[in-house]
């Protein structure tokens, strides 16, 4: 079962500085933060801000290849946690056709921003994500898990990337 998700913010991790994209389900308050690096975070910043390049980025090329293939990117979907890396698939449309295409979880985001199409995430991982949460590392897991699903707007804006 795949949980549909919106983004939620984009911030910097208090402790490390770097960049999360926090997902949160649309009918809970649960939240996933993923980890990701500056650039990824800045092709998610630069389409979540609506800033125009001079010239396509990686992700627009992507869009751009699957619409002049006659494609249509349907959903992303984080598909699996595992050793603390999240995995994903983009599953794209061409005709009657459907293939998914394994896929960095920043970049299945971003290109599910250019594409205007729906993030899901795995039951499991969210699942898995919850455990992780609260086994090997501690309160400070928890509390940063409780920390961002109290977030609300204001807060988020002081952490904006």
């Amino acid at each position: 079962m795949d949980v549909e998700m919106k983004i939620r913010g984009l911030m910097l991790d208090p402790n490390t500085n770097m960049p999360i994209v926090v997902l949160k389900d649309s009918s809970s308050e649960r939240v996933l933060p993923i980890w990701v690096g500056i650039y990824e975070a800045n092709a998610i910043a630069v389409e979540i801000e609506k800033l125009a390049a001079p010239r396509p980025m990686t992700h627009d090329l992507t869009r751009n290849l699957i619409h002049a293939l006659n494609g249509t990117l349907e959903k992303v979907v984080i598909t699996e946690l595992r050793d603390d890396t999240f995995f994903a698939a983009l599953w794209i449309r061409q005709g009657k056709d459907q293939v998914m295409v394994d896929v960095r979880p920043s970049d299945a985001i971003a290109l599910a921003l250019r594409a205007d199409c729906a993030i899901y995430v795995a039951q499991s991982v969210l699942d898995s994500a919850k455990l992780s949460a609260t086994g090997g590392e501690g309160p400070t897991a928890e509390h940063l898990r409780r920390w961002l699903e109290g977030l609300n707007d204001e807060d988020l804006g002081r952490y904006k990337m």
